[in-house]
């Protein structure tokens, strides 16, 4: 709880500051993560991408959506709202965080 508040306070000093701060998470279904992990296996120049705690990691599925609902209730402000992008298709994923960073650049000049 006190990282929360320290999160919150450094990203309410950087606004208050006129620093334009932008939070993205890129969310992919457990099916997507799999596929991709297998990929990285496969593919020789991705392997390195990959390691054996990737896949430990992988195995605590729920704990980390849980965490990370948490992370985002906690950590999103008027000041500094997090971005929830459906990454399970990269170029959609891209272009979404392309227009955000875009719109809100924009905003702010």
């Amino acid at each position: 709880m006190r990282a929360y508040a320290e999160i919150n306070d450094f990203e309410e000093q950087i606004t208050n500051h006129h620093g334009v701060l932008l939070k993205f998470w890129l969310q992919i279904s457990k099916e997507e993560q799999l596929k991709r992990f297998e990929e990285r296996q496969e593919i020789s120049f991705k392997r390195f991408k990959i390691t054996e705690e990737d896949w430990r990691n992988r195995e605590k599925w729920d704990a980390y959506q849980s965490a990370v609902c948490d992370m985002v209730d906690r950590t999103s402000s008027d000041n500094a709202p997090w971005t929830l992008v459906e990454a399970n298709d990269k170029n959609y994923a891209r272009i979404k965080i392309l227009r955000t960073l875009c719109e809100q650049l924009e905003a702010a000049l």
